[in-house]
């Protein structure tokens, strides 16, 4: 949770108030402050009187629009919350789900009563239970609580919407955490730490149990509203831990006991037509859903066995990036020209370079989706598919069927296909077939996993593909990483920032010093204080020229490579990365984290 607390001049610094706030209060209160005039006091008081209303007195001027002295602009439900709160000479608390333990919350206090009074607990310590409010002057209900939870009872104020939201959200879950236990959530499943303890056994707790069913919806919806990219379901010996990956930063979410997490899992590949049963080898499932928006949202899941059991991985695909542009997934408009030209080539191969994570399937089915029209062909070999796309047809590998990349490629060979997507060349059977496949007229295009794109190269002839057929095949190579973005609303300039340490991170390169705009992260409750909110991909677009493939032989280096693609119009990495930088969009310290320095 995150907590702000402003100190501002008032006129009357000792609450003298007692009960609920009604809306005529409140805006003489406005008044008095100083935050709205006496007129725009009266116009409000005006349209409130003409109908009643049963809304709570901070939604009901925040719906009619009161508008703030200073600059006009209309008070909304945050603002008001936050004035009522310095009112009261409490803390405003905008409440932070991912940060407020839903079970210890729900043991504090019944739902019924939560609802009754209209309070949340959010955080449950040791000596101290803090409860968010919206009636800060209603205190009739503290003594009793401190007497039940043994505790002291700390108060915050947060808007009613806020409150109704998370209560319903939060009993919710521990309701249904609570119903699978008693279901038979107390059995364990196999380890490797085969503990055993007297009196603890049960039923197995099934995948179909209505509570394992709530948890896991409440689950997928909740990853959604918070912008998940990545859902971790991780076994321990006494809790399971559940966390969100968001903006390429893990938050723990909630805890289970380990009989409900084995629970969790075993419905999620249920549904991801995955075998239940089987828990000693990794497995690979998808699931397609749609998310509070009603837009279809695809889930790749990922099992692996673990000392405490099973580790899920739920990788969500957002359907936003399917129709972006190059601009927003973060090319710059020197990469963007060069990387559609090079997708425009009749024939060849276009690799994507970069370690897991770094959003080479996005820019890749972003690109496939482009040139897949109805003139062309386009076929894929993946393993396991990543998206499902209608205009492509697409292929999953099958070891056990002796199905891998290269039996795919030359069963595609058959398939009149234009053009080629292969999910990874791991091996050179697959790499020659890739080759051919070029030399034969098609566009081939593939993963590799190297740290930057010259490395292809090298990569490639390591495998055992020769130079030759490199050089007659390549078109180009894009390596890729993402950077968390800046968060627009409380980024600020970096006064401390010089040029010093710009010039240093991209030496022997310049920027142009009168560009330079840094920011800083700063943080605000919209990031979680974390000064940052989304994220966008950063690239280096090596681009084959004759000269390129003149170098390229079996005995060149590496920094002959480097040092001939750069010539060419390659940005790299390092230096793409800190010119996004100098325009404010990110910080040079994510810059240097996420990219390998220049040679």
């Amino acid at each position: 949770m995150t907590r702000h607390s402003r100190s501002a001049p008032l006129a009357a610094l000792t609450p003298t108030h007692t009960g609920p706030v009604s809306w005529q209060r409140l805006l003489k209160w406005l008044h008095e402050d100083g935050v709205i005039s006496a007129e725009e006091s009266e116009r409000t008081a005006q349209r409130c009187s003409h109908a009643e209303s049963a809304q709570p007195a901070l939604e009901r001027l925040a719906s009619v629009g009161v508008a703030r002295a200073s600059d006009g602009a209309a008070l909304d439900v945050e603002e008001l919350t936050r004035f009522l709160a310095r009112r009261a000479q409490l803390e405003y608390l905008r409440i932070d789900p991912l940060k407020v333990d839903a079970g210890k919350v729900a043991d504090s206090m019944s739902a019924s009563y939560a609802e009754r009074h209209k309070v949340l607990p959010v955080q449950v310590t040791a000596a101290e239970l803090v409860v968010a409010t919206s009636e800060p002057f209603v205190t009739d209900w503290v003594a009793e609580v401190e007497r039940q939870a043994r505790r002291s009872v700390r108060r915050v104020v947060a808007s009613p919407a806020a409150i109704r939201r998370y209560t319903a959200e939060f009993f919710a879950l521990a309701r249904s955490v609570r119903a699978a236990q008693k279901s038979g959530g107390a059995a364990g499943t196999a380890s490797f730490e085969q503990l055993v303890e007297l009196g603890k056994s049960g039923r197995q707790l099934d995948a179909n149990d209505q509570g394992v069913i709530q948890v896991v919806d409440w689950l997928w919806q909740y990853a959604f509203d918070q912008r998940a990219s990545d859902i971790h379901l991780e076994p321990r010996r006494e809790q399971g831990v559940i966390r969100f990956r968001i903006d390429g930063v893990l938050h723990p979410v909630y805890q289970v006991p380990p009989g409900v997490m084995n629970a969790i899992t075993a419905r999620v590949k249920l549904l991801g037509r995955m075998d239940v049963v089987e828990r000693r080898r990794p497995q690979d499932g998808r699931i397609k859903t749609r998310n509070p928006a009603g837009e279809e949202v695809e889930m790749r899941l990922s099992t692996l066995p673990t000392a405490f059991g099973e580790k899920l991985v739920m990788r969500i695909f957002d359907p936003e990036t399917a129709v972006k542009d190059l601009a927003q997934l973060g090319f710059t408009p020197h990469d963007a020209e060069r990387w559609q030209a090079l997708v425009a080539r009749p024939h060849g191969i276009i690799l994507v370079t970069g370690p897991t994570g770094s959003g080479k399937t996005t820019t890749l089915y972003s690109t496939l989706r482009r040139v897949a029209t109805e003139e062309v062909n386009v076929s894929t070999i993946e393993d396991p598919i990543e998206n499902i796309d209608p205009r492509l047809n697409q292929t999953q590998v099958q070891p056990q069927l002796d199905f891998g990349f290269a039996e795919g490629v030359r069963a595609l060979m058959r398939q009149d296909p234009d053009i080629i997507m292969i999910g990874e060349i791991r091996d050179l059977e697959t790499a020659e077939m890739a080759v051919q496949a070029a030399l034969t007229g098609h566009l081939v295009f593939s993963t590799l996993h190297t740290n930057d794109a010259p490395s292809a190269f090298t990569r490639l002839m390591e495998l055992g593909v020769p130079s030759y057929l490199l050089g007659a095949t390549m078109l180009g190579v894009l390596a890729q990483r993402l950077v968390r973005t800046l968060c627009p609303q409380c980024r600020q300039p970096d006064e401390q920032a010089g040029t010093e340490l710009l010039a240093e991170a991209v030496r022997p390169w310049k920027i142009n010093k009168g560009n330079y705009r840094p920011f800083k992260a700063v943080g605000c409750v919209d990031c979680r204080m974390t000064g940052y909110r989304g994220r966008m991909g950063i690239y280096e677009l090596l681009a084959v020229s004759d000269a390129f493939r003149a170098v390229v032989h079996g005995d060149t280096s590496i920094a002959a490579l480097r040092k001939q693609a750069v010539q060419d119009g390659m940005h790299p990495l390092r230096l793409a990365g800190a010119m996004r930088a100098a325009e404010g969009l990110t910080t040079l310290a994510e810059i240097i984290a996420a990219t390998p320095p220049l040679q």
